[in-house]
């Protein structure tokens, strides 16, 4: 019939709309509401907007097509979404480039995209590697220069849902870090999966002080802009801005990670802190000691997020049970976030009996697209069309889901498996011990035992109060053979909170020699 739509343009018309289609409607209706606060300064979605269509144009013009790469090296400001967005608009994918790493890795992650153009703050150009007739962007005068001598035009968008919108690099327990893409597709369910799971409202407002390398600051941060509220950007964990922004403003999830709780409670103290509303608070909440967990909700007033997702996942598979405001909780059973199937396998990739640890398989549309320049890897983790996360679950006769530890870090005690996350659990059950972490070490009889670094408020606090503590709640074996008392400042983290056991494992050998 004449006129009649083909199957074909239906299927287009119904496809899913890139991250830069949805933030320029969003900034088309609401031109005058705040996007963007930073250092005392407002920029609203239409100045977003136009800043971000100069962006696009000055990027084209300098020969970025669908499918190049550009690599981003800054602290937080916000330019970090200007790129972005520009960026996305091409189909040019940003490389999330982690300036807090050695030259070596610096270097790597560089070199690794094979950028065609990178943006780099000025004090930090001179960390990254020289390369011959590699554009570079400088931020500020030179960046708002480049602007200004190009159209805020609108331009038609040419990336596609699937292209890539983001690298972020992952910090794995060995080795260099991988990048893993994230593209337009996954960006848009993860915002979407932030209301339907976790309640954000398009009224709330979301605080960028992680780092925007990291998930954290790029995945809320992009999703906010989507919903129409406002991004507070703060360069780095500062209390007094941190403070200001949650007295001011209605806060959907504030992020809160551990090896800073301690400090944000303290200052949250000292300054007798306003909080305007929170509607939910922290991540990770197996790495927080449980009497923290109840503190730090009861002074804001909103339930503790017991979060399990990744960079590759964004809020699945597990991010969806709340820790109540004041609760010391004994479990920190999960529930399966909605939109994810998930799986638990053995080693064979057969699937486990409850009550049985097994590596979780997942399968979402906020799944990442693999990672860059890594078929290997790539094969290995989404094999059977599942992705495998390299994390061991229980899952309960009740349908919830307890986290193990990670199976690449398993200690091989005298055949049995000993999993270092049960025995942190119970060592900072004692409300005395602000942090835990249990690494594996050589042993002549049994092959591998394991040794906890802990750190304690109360200097009364011995070796053998915390083994017999480990003694009345596990096996035996799974004791640690000595504890390490360390300042907590002296725990090695990751850029998301994570203690790194490697380096603890590393400090050990060493003074083994």
């Amino acid at each position: 019939m004449s006129g009649q739509p083909t199957m074909a343009a239906i299927r287009t018309a119904g496809a899913v709309s890139t991250v830069g289609e949805l933030f320029r409607a969003r900034a088309l209706i609401q031109g005058s509401a705040i996007a963007i606060e930073y250092d005392g300064r407002q920029l609203s979605y239409a100045k977003l907007l136009e800043r971000v269509r100069r962006l696009t144009a000055a990027l084209a013009s300098l020969g970025l097509q669908r499918g190049d790469r550009l690599a981003l090296l800054s602290r937080n400001r916000p330019e970090y979404f200007e790129v972005e967005l520009a960026a996305g608009n091409l189909g040019v994918i940003t490389a999330c480039v982690n300036w807090r790493l050695s030259p070596r890795e610096l270097a790597y992650c560089v070199e690794l995209v094979s950028p065609k153009l990178l943006i780099v703050e000025p004090d930090l150009a001179g960390s990254l590697p020289a390369v011959d007739g590699r554009s570079t962007i400088e931020l500020g005068e030179p960046y708002e220069r480049l602007l200004q001598q190009h159209s805020d035009r609108d331009a038609p968008i040419v990336a596609e849902p699937e292209d890539g919108l983001v690298i972020l690099y992952t910090s794995g327990t060995t080795g260099l870090p991988k990048g893993a893409v994230i593209s337009h597709r996954a960006m848009v369910t993860r915002s979407l999966m932030f209301s339907s799971e976790l309640n954000i409202s398009y009224r709330d407002a979301f605080v960028a002080w992680a780092p925007m390398f990291h998930m954290v600051s790029t995945d809320h941060g992009l999703s906010t802009l989507l919903r129409g509220g406002t991004v507070v950007v703060i360069d780095g964990f500062q209390i007094e801005p941190l403070l200001a922004a949650i007295a001011k403003h209605r806060i959907g999830w504030l992020v809160l990670i551990p090896g800073m709780i301690d400090a944000f409670i303290d200052g949250f103290k000292a300054q007798n802190a306003q909080v305007k509303g929170v509607g939910l608070c922290g991540a990770m909440a197996d790495l927080v000691p449980p009497h923290t967990l109840a503190e730090v909700t009861a002074l804001l007033r909103a339930p503790y997020v017991n979060s399990f997702g990744s960079t590759e996942t964004g809020l699945p598979p597990a991010t969806r049970s709340l820790i109540g405001i004041g609760e010391v909780p004994t479990r920190l059973s999960k529930q399966q976030s909605g939109f994810c199937e998930i799986k638990l396998v053995d080693a064979d990739d057969q699937e486990v009996a409850d009550g049985m640890p097994g590596e979780l398989a997942l399968r979402s549309a906020t799944l990442f697209s693999g990672y860059w320049q890594a078929e290997e890897t790539n094969a290995r983790d989404f094999r059977g069309g599942w992705f495998h996360m390299g994390d061991m679950f229980r899952r309960n006769a009740d349908g919830t889901l307890d986290f193990v530890d990670r199976v690449k870090y398993m200690i091989k005690s005298g055949g049995e498996n000993i999993y270092p996350a049960e025995i942190e659990r119970v060592l900072m059950s004692d409300a005395r011990i602000t942090e835990a972490a249990v690494v594996r070490v050589a042993d002549p009889r049994w092959g591998e035992v394991p040794v906890a670094f802990v750190s304690s408020t109360d200097k009364a606090v011995t070796e053998a109060d915390l083994i017999g503590l480990c003694r009345r709640d596990l096996a035996t074996y799974k004791c640690p053979r000595r504890v390490q008392f360390i300042d907590f400042g002296e725990f090695p983290r990751s850029t998301s909170g994570k203690v790194q056991r490697h380096e603890l494992e590393a400090r050990l050998t060493a003074a083994c020699r």
